[in-house]
């Protein structure tokens, strides 16, 4: 029904009969009911504001994004009913359409992208401010694919400069080990009593180079990116192997070790080999946070119908907010001796193995990481059957 007609009729409403009035208005409340519908139907969130910013009406999509009530929010202002948004800052002087970018923490955190645009009316030639529509979308998924990729690209520029950084490395350290096989035979040459001394330093300086070279390999092996080789295993056997290895540096840092390992772990397809490294690297994290005195780690194991999750906490420093922001960039540690690749590279190898990694943490109190890893194939369990028949094997 366009506004001229509708101006027609207001003109000559004197003339109808109450009957012809009530159809009227009758179809006028059919169709704005028709276009609610439609917007309510939309995943995208519609706000409807008059002149002066005030909520006249939005869909069920809006009150999701912002954890508004319809009944509440109609008739505020936009000031007052999300917060972060300034309505004199967003219409400013003239009529003017809008773009922008929010971050929501409410109901829940996400990223949103709001097009504000004015609702216009020419009136004898000019043009008359009905009020304001905003449309407003989720891209919260965007951004984080856009996340992944940009931090995809760093770790690949990161392992080539690695790379690079070897191979300039490695280079004098072969030439290193060269000469010193050649001082090597020419000792041989000489006197018992003067060849002692000289053999145990060559001898030093021959395990640093491959101490050296050791180094630059795991270094290699961490950030290069490589295709897990899954086998069937099981998440608790690869930790208490890892621990295993660990058991020294526990010890020596006097690391008590708490475990709560789920006794029935279902067993997944994964990289032992990979997962190691993971655990290795969180299990250092965990003890190197811990004051020098020693403290202790606490290690779960738990699942559910869909996932595993292996949870690692410990009672030291904590993680700063500032920290916290970046922790998975590289070569940013809340240590002065960390690299800032451990989390990094167990990010990796869980999302290379269809999981996600969780962290919390308050400093001083301490820090726990959850690592969640999907149940590809399902468990079958026995579901208690209220009737007379026996238990039925459902799958889930």
């Amino acid at each position: 029904m366009t506004s001229g007609f509708i101006e027609k009729l207001i003109a000559r409403l004197d003339r109808l009969s109450p009957r012809q009035v009530k159809n009227l208005v009758e179809r006028l409340v059919s169709e704005r009911g028709f276009l609610e519908n439609v917007f309510e139907a939309l995943q995208e969130g519609v706000l409807i504001l008059d002149p002066d910013g005030a909520v006249t009406f939005l869909n069920n999509a809006a009150c999701g994004f912002f954890g508004l009530e319809s009944e509440e929010a109609i008739g505020q202002s936009l000031d007052n009913t999300v917060r972060g948004l300034n309505w004199s800052s967003l219409t400013g002087p003239g009529r003017h359409s809008v773009n922008r970018d929010l971050e929501v923490f409410y109901p829940e955190n996400r990223f949103l992208n709001f097009y504000l645009s004015p609702l216009v009316e020419d009136v004898d030639g000019k043009e008359e401010l009905l009020g304001y529509v905003m449309l407003v979308r989720d891209i919260t998924e965007s951004r984080r694919e856009t996340e992944e990729a940009i931090e995809s690209e760093k770790l690949n520029a990161l392992t080539l400069l690695a790379a690079g950084v070897a191979h300039e490395i490695g280079n004098p350290l072969n030439s290193l080990g060269i000469h010193l096989q050649l001082l090597e035979r020419k000792v041989q040459d000489l006197p018992p009593g003067d060849r002692k001394k000289l053999e145990d330093h060559l001898a030093t300086a021959h395990n640093e180079i491959q101490r050296l070279d050791s180094l630059l390999k795991e270094f290699l092996h961490a950030i290069r990116p490589a295709n897990p080789l899954r086998k069937t295993g099981n998440l608790n056997l690869v930790l208490e192997n890892t621990l295993t290895l660990l058991a020294p540096e526990l010890e020596e840092h006097n690391v008590s070790i708490h475990l709560d390992l789920a006794d029935d772990l279902p067993p997944l397809l994964l990289d032992a080999d990979q997962i190691k490294q993971a655990f290795f690297n969180l299990l250092k994290n965990a003890y190197q946070a811990l004051p020098g005195s020693g403290g202790d780690v606490h290690i779960e194991s738990r699942f559910n119908e869909y996932e595993v999750v292996i949870s690692v906490r410990d009672n030291g420093s904590g993680i700063s907010p500032e920290v916290m922001g970046s922790l998975f960039e590289p070569f940013r540690s809340g240590r002065k001796s960390g690299t800032g690749l451990g989390l990094l590279i167990v990010r990796r190898i869980v999302r290379d193995h269809g999981g996600e990694i969780e962290v919390e943490s308050e400093e001083g109190e301490g820090t726990t990481v959850r690592l969640y890893f999907p149940i590809v194939e399902k468990r079958v369990r026995l579901i208690e059957d209220t009737s007379s028949k026996p238990k039925s094997v459902i799958e889930v």
